[in-house]
């Protein structure tokens, strides 16, 4: 397939374009930058040169290939309102270039949210509607669609994708510990996190793409839930530093602004996933990948 795919230099976007093309698509990559565009083209893909403001290009390469993997995001986490409305004016125009054409697309969406009374499965829909929620309520908006002839599958990446060069939410924790001197946690820090290891989402990418039916929701998950306790006290044999509680009314202060995740506790199942792609995570788990030292090199 013609594959085209947002995001595809940034860090699962370049391991999904390396799956992709290992499995003989062709991929063109939105790139925003000459470095974006030199990065892509390394790889032995092709780019379309334009970002996520960028609604005519976005609309272009969508009209031109056979799918579309949507993983760009501005994430924005000081003004979210920005993010959310990009995502989902991004969304609605691949969205609507696809109408009626069968054609699959994929979008990333995420897990940072509880469902009350057990892990959350493929089946729990998100909470998230209109412009204003988190993602602007794309996995919603896209979701749509499936009625609309075209084959819309949402991959819900665990909240830490993990792996060397990670430089997302581990990466943080590991660079606040640093300038604090402590790896905190929240409370008790019995509260969860999913993880999954790049690989493993990147052949979840890539199979969804090529097996999932309209309407579908994968969950791109590894370990149920990894507690942050466990997470800190990594982050502290890494860094030489003790592992502590932070009360939960001083997280915000501690920890800025990724302590509005931090602080949930969320695991997921991604059994359902397993057994409609023949897909089983193999990659390190999030504590070996601690302990393995990528996340401290200076």
């Amino acid at each position: 397939m013609h594959v085209f795919v947002t995001g595809a230099s940034g860090w699962i976007g370049s391991a999904t374009v390396d799956e992709l093309l290992a499995a003989g698509h062709e991929v063109v990559g939105l790139a925003r930058s000459d470095a974006s565009a030199a990065a892509i083209e390394a790889k032995g893909a092709r780019v379309r040169r334009g970002d996520l403001d960028d609604l005519d290009a976005i609309r272009q390469g969508a009209e031109s290939a056979d799918a579309v993997i949507h993983l760009a995001n501005k994430h924005d986490f000081d003004n979210p309102a920005v993010s959310n409305r990009a995502e989902r004016a991004a969304v609605q125009t691949i969205a609507d270039a696809l109408s009626g054409s069968g054609r699959p697309f994929l979008l990333a969406s995420g897990l940072a949210f509880p469902a009350p009374g057990g892990p959350l499965t493929e089946e729990d829909r998100s909470p998230a509607h209109g412009p204003d929620s988190p993602r602007g309520g794309s996995e919603n908006l896209a979701l749509e669609y499936a009625d609309r002839g075209v084959n819309t599958v949402s991959v819900r990446y665990a909240a830490t994708v993990h792996g060397d060069g990670d430089h997302g939410f581990v990466a943080a924790l590991v660079a606040i510990a640093r300038a604090r001197g402590v790896a905190g946690y929240v409370g008790d820090g019995a509260n969860r996190w999913p993880a999954v290891h790049l690989s493993d989402a990147a052949r979840v990418t890539r199979l969804g793409l090529e097996k999932a039916p309209a309407g579908t929701v994968l969950h791109a998950v590894g370990e149920q839930g990894v507690p942050t306790r466990e997470m800190a006290e990594a982050i502290g044999r890494g860094l030489g530093l003790p592992a502590a509680s932070i009360a939960p009314q001083d997280a915000a202060e501690h920890f800025g602004w990724i302590s509005r995740f931090y602080a949930l506790d969320v695991h997921a199942t991604s059994a359902r996933t397993q057994e409609l792609l023949g897909w089983t995570p193999s990659g390190p788990s999030l504590i070996q990948d601690l302990d393995a030292g990528y996340y401290f090199r200076t």
